[in-house]
């Protein structure tokens, strides 16, 4: 189970912080002055609006640096943060060299699916048990059946709650008001 505020990078539960503030500021600017300027500014621009873009697909939030972060810390406050923990430990055991993909499976298969795992994802017994099959010979999709259902339960629980929170109402505000 998550291990609450403390458990989520400091990194991100402070960028998570700064996102609002981040978004106000360069909201209050006049759409003149913000347009007007340079190539750097219209990238500022593109990001003024990526919170409406997170509400459009759950891609697009877990595409966004800012929206993966937010998101995260919305989940610490849920006291779910283990299911986009594990997701992203499953994406970057996708890219892992195979010479070490069994000593990374077993880290991964021991702190969210094993029995008294320290963050363990909420998944059904057949799923469990094919992934705990597929730690006999690790690849690099071993996981890619557990990864799937913890998408899925993002997306259908945690993500509405997301789009529904105040963070996230207040932050999309700002960017529609800009």
């Amino acid at each position: 189970m998550c291990r609450g505020l403390d458990s989520l990078p400091t990194t991100c539960l402070e960028r998570a912080k700064e996102l609002k503030a981040l978004f106000g500021s360069l909201l209050q600017k006049s759409e003149n002055s913000i347009t007007s300027q340079s190539k750097k500014n219209e990238k500022l621009r593109l990001k003024i609006d990526e919170p409406l873009k997170w509400k459009e697909s759950f891609d697009q939030l877990l595409t966004s640096q800012n929206g993966l972060c937010l998101f995260r810390a919305f989940l610490v406050s849920e006291f779910s943060e283990e299911n986009i923990a594990f997701y992203l430990a499953c994406e970057d055991y996708k890219t892992t060299k195979p010479s070490k993909l069994a000593s990374k499976a077993k880290k991964i298969y021991d702190k969210f699916i094993g029995s008294n795992a320290p963050r363990e994802v909420n998944l059904d017994h057949a799923t469990k048990a094919i992934t705990k099959e597929n730690m006999e010979n690790p690849t690099d999709s071993s996981f890619d059946l557990a990864q799937a259902k913890i998408y899925a339960l993002m997306e259908k629980d945690c993500y509405p709650r997301f789009l529904k929170s105040s963070t996230y109402l207040e932050v999309s505000r700002q960017a529609k008001t800009g």
